[in-house]
């Protein structure tokens, strides 16, 4: 009987001895691969963001589109110049008079040209309120870009805390493998001596493959959210990251939380804008029924002498409405109700941005809470496992009781890392709620230099 167990242990060995070259292979080939990996701090990797990411780009584009559409409606109270003329072929020639009192009223090959100038004088401000709208137009596409770069600024440091806590987690089945092995070893050596049977000893390589199999789908978050990571920030290879300690600033107090989400959030500043706009379309709309102000000079040639050659004329054209069977009472009717919906849109906006912050808080709470529990979980599962394994090694407790322990132990140690993420997660969406995270993530400098080059083009 001992003979074919030795003989079985041979085999195995010699079968572990066959998959070493293989194993080897593997882990040169993940060596090399992050031999080519990138290291970026979280500085680095938000700042980078800001820089190549193709969303904030597109946001960054719709401000440049808006203000070309802002300099399209100025023109419209600019003075205009046009030039027009025309050559004409006529079927007859047509004059009045003789010799030098001749006068050609209709030439057979006839032309001219003139130069206009237009300029509008008044128009019941109509095209000031439009150009006033197109402004604030232009400060919502700001804001749209601010809460598009929170927005990726967000997901990119969430992300970034994800790969870190999948290295941690990497660890942890490391450490929840070396345990295992040390009970292998302690049981084998039992099991040789003949004091325990072959139970122990496969039981204890059970738990190592029980962390083997969770370490490879912590390899597989990690791979994930670097593969998101990547997208984000225009890389190509693996990122290794460098684990954030606690980055993030003290949290002012909940009520001046609320007070800067409703007061500074982009999605807030924008409802503002609206009803900014709505308010100045209903004062548009009123201006039709203003009478309308345009001065026109011009300057003719033409080949005719009747009534002159060259002249020049100056006018002054102006249009009164006095019946528009109550179009521009509708108009103004439908600017009014726009305006109630723009401040009904305004105080949804800033009584959500108040109960974001107060349900991000509210996370933030139950993650810290869950966390210090986890710790202390930790604490007492490490205890519980060092007793428990000396009483193993001393013969005084059974392998199910040190197996026991390292599954707590195990669980504990996960825990930790996983309430740790959770928790760094819940703050950075505190500071988002808050429309603060640019400030809490140290960039303040970077996007105020950003939007100081915005406001001088």
């Amino acid at each position: 009987m001992r003979q074919q167990e030795a003989r079985s242990r041979q085999q195995k060995s010699g079968g572990r001895s066959g998959r070493l070259p293989v194993l080897l292979a593997a882990v040169c080939s993940l060596l090399s691969f992050h031999a080519t990996a990138e290291t970026l701090t979280l500085q680095q990797a938000l700042t980078r963001a800001l820089q190549v990411n193709n969303t904030i780009e597109r946001a960054r584009a719709e401000i440049t589109a808006t203000d070309e559409s802002r300099k399209q409606l100025l023109s419209a109270v600019m003075p205009r110049i046009a030039l027009s003329g025309a050559g004409i072929r006529n079927s007859e020639e047509v004059a009045f008079g003789s010799g030098k009192d001749s006068r050609t009223v209709l030439p057979r090959n006839d032309w001219n040209y003139r130069v206009v100038l237009s300029q509008p004088l008044y128009a019941g401000r109509r095209e000031f309120r439009a150009y006033s709208q197109a402004k604030l137009g232009v400060e919502n596409a700001r804001q749209a870009e601010r809460g598009t770069e929170d927005a990726v600024l967000l997901r990119v440091a969430s992300n970034y805390q994800a790969v870190a806590d999948a290295d941690a987690r990497i660890a942890v089945e490391k450490k929840n493998m070396e345990i295992a092995e040390s009970r292998r070893k302690q049981a084998q050596a039992f099991y040789e001596a003949g004091e325990t049977t072959k139970v122990d000893v496969l039981r204890a390589e059970t738990a190592i493959k029980s962390a083997q199999r969770l370490m490879a789908g912590a390899q597989q978050a990690r791979q994930t959210a670097v593969s998101v990571l990547r997208q984000d920030l225009d890389l190509d290879g693996d990122i290794e990251v460098v684990a954030p300690d606690h980055p993030l600033p003290q949290l002012p107090p909940q009520t001046e939380l609320e007070q800067r989400a409703a007061e500074a959030r982009p999605d807030v500043l924008a409802a503002k804008n609206n009803l900014a706009i709505a308010d100045l379309e209903v004062k548009k709309q009123r201006g039709f029924w203003l009478p309308t102000l345009t001065f026109d000079g011009g300057w003719v040639n033409q080949k005719s002498a009747f009534p002159a050659s060259r002249y020049s004329y100056g006018a002054i054209r102006f249009n009164v409405p006095l019946l528009q069977s109550g179009e521009v009472e509708a108009r103004v009717a439908q600017a009014k109700a726009r305006k109630i919906e723009a401040q009904l849109a305004l105080e949804d906006a800033q009584r959500g941005a108040r109960e974001d912050v107060r349900k991000a808080l509210i996370d933030l709470r139950t993650a810290e809470t869950a966390l210090a529990l986890a710790r202390e979980q930790l604490a007492a599962a490490e205890a519980e496992y060092q007793q428990s394994f000396e009483l193993y090694r001393a013969q005084e407790s059974t392998s199910l009781d040190v197996a026991a322990s390292e599954t707590s132990l195990a669980d504990a140690r996960r825990a930790v890392a996983e309430e740790t993420l959770n928790r760094d997660l819940a703050e950075l969406r505190v500071w988002y709620a808050a429309g603060q995270l640019k400030n809490a993530l140290g960039i303040q400098a970077a996007d105020s230099s950003q939007q100081t080059a915005g406001e001088t083009k």
